[in-house]
């Protein structure tokens, strides 16, 4: 068995897979990393290898290494390369790619090939504390993407800096006719209004665009997109796995 995991900004997210596929998923903020070993991955039986990204920085890194010291296993953090699982990497410095993003990349590059026929070109998007749209085209190379505030760290930047939208949460709407919802839907179509720019950009050729979409965010930001939107609750544990497969 192999224990993937997904560290990001504000949580980690973790899959245990078995030779018939996945086992069991959950997520921890980053704040309860020290109750993983106790609490989540407490009747978990020992994995063979742990996978992992790590985009939450050194210090969640660390903590989850320690969660880790009843199986004494080390944990393999994957980057960002040149090439891999079929998706070529455009990046002027490859390795500076966020392992996250890279990950996505190649999930979303075996999904689309699955069926056997070509591959439609495809915007991967994350949509967490961050949102990033990254786009792939027909033939696996990866264009380039772009990085802008997630929902509630546009809403908390606004109520930060600006006394009057100290508001409490809105609605989408619309035509909004109140501040909370202004500022809800505000952030939304700005996030939509991205992903469906860089979509139009990949169309040029005329093929329809797939969308992945992932991410703590992608339930709220999937109603608002133009189709073909399939959302992939683990879509970075799925390219872990696949990156860690290659030899």
């Amino acid at each position: 068995m192999i224990l993937v995991l997904d560290s990001g900004n504000s949580r980690l997210k973790w899959g245990l897979v078995g030779p018939r596929g996945w086992l069991a998923f959950g997520a921890v903020p980053n704040a309860e990393l020290a109750k993983l070993a106790l609490r989540d991955w407490q009747n978990l039986s020992r994995p063979s290898r742990v996978l992992g990204v790590n985009v939450g920085g050194e210090a969640a890194r660390v903590r989850v290494e320690g969660q880790l010291a009843r199986w004494r296993l080390p944990v393999e953090w994957l980057t960002a390369g040149a090439a891999a699982g079929g998706v070529v990497n455009h990046y002027a410095r490859p390795a500076q790619l966020g392992a996250d993003r890279w990950a996505s990349l190649v999930a979303a590059r075996r999904r689309a090939t699955a069926d056997g026929l070509l591959p439609p070109p495809c915007i991967v998007v994350n949509a967490g504390t961050a949102v990033t749209v990254d786009a792939l085209d027909a033939d696996g190379v990866f264009r380039g993407g772009i990085i802008l505030p997630g929902p509630r760290l546009m809403l908390q930047a606004l109520a930060d800096k600006t006394a009057a939208l100290r508001v409490p949460p809105g609605n989408f709407d619309d035509f909004p006719t109140n501040t909370a919802d202004a500022l809800y839907t505000g952030a939304l179509q700005a996030i939509c209004g991205a992903i469906e720019q860089m979509r139009a950009k990949l169309r040029a050729d005329g093929a329809d665009v797939k969308c992945f979409l992932a991410g703590g965010a992608a339930q709220e930001i999937a109603p608002y997109l133009a189709g073909p939107v399939e959302v992939v609750d683990n879509l970075v544990l799925e390219g872990v796995l696949l990156l860690g497969s290659e030899p």
